[in-house]
């Protein structure tokens, strides 16, 4: 697959339209999709991130009721961060416990297609209509109204919030 990309020489990072995954580079989820969910509770993925998610995914419950579709290996280093936590601290301990038990892992089949489990559509509030948003490193799955009310909510701070999160990016 012709991936297209460019190297941003002050950091090294590779940044890209499609996913990709290169020497020294990181995996980019980029854009927002409108599949739907099938009667199965299965989800098409986009094209153009398959690849990047062809080896298996993880897919959790995330914030804001929306749920996380994580790379294998991206899950599995957010996993050893968690492991290396104190497990004495009350907070870490619940978060672990909600993390994992909501996870399942699966492998795309060869449409793309990931089944979300009757829990997970329930946490997510998701029925038919559906949004996939890549969000870099992992790609998040929410109901559609939920994604427009959240985005809405979000515009008006968005300007603000880049110097917070990211000083002197704009």
């Amino acid at each position: 697959m012709g991936v297209r990309w460019c190297y941003v020489e002050g950091n090294g990072v590779l940044w890209g339209t499609e996913v990709f995954k290169g020497e020294g580079g990181v995996r980019m989820f980029l854009g927002t999709h409108t599949p739907k969910v099938d009667d199965k509770g299965r989800v098409i993925l986009p094209a153009k991130f398959r690849s990047g998610l062809a080896d298996g995914v993880v897919l959790t419950k995330g914030q804001d009721r929306s749920l996380v579709l994580w790379p294998i290996a991206e899950f599995e280093a957010a996993a050893a961060r968690i492991r290396e936590a104190s497990q004495s601290n009350a907070s870490v301990r619940a978060y672990s416990r909600v993390l994992f038990s909501s996870a399942f892992d699966q492998v795309p089949d060869k449409q793309g297609r990931i089944t979300v489990p009757p829990a997970l559509r329930d946490y997510a509030g998701l029925e038919r209509e559906c949004v996939v948003v890549g969000n870099h490193h992992t790609v998040e799955i929410w109901d559609e109204q939920a994604w427009q009310e959240y985005l809405r909510a979000q515009d008006d701070q968005f300007a603000d919030l880049s110097e917070e999160v990211v000083p002197g990016l704009f």
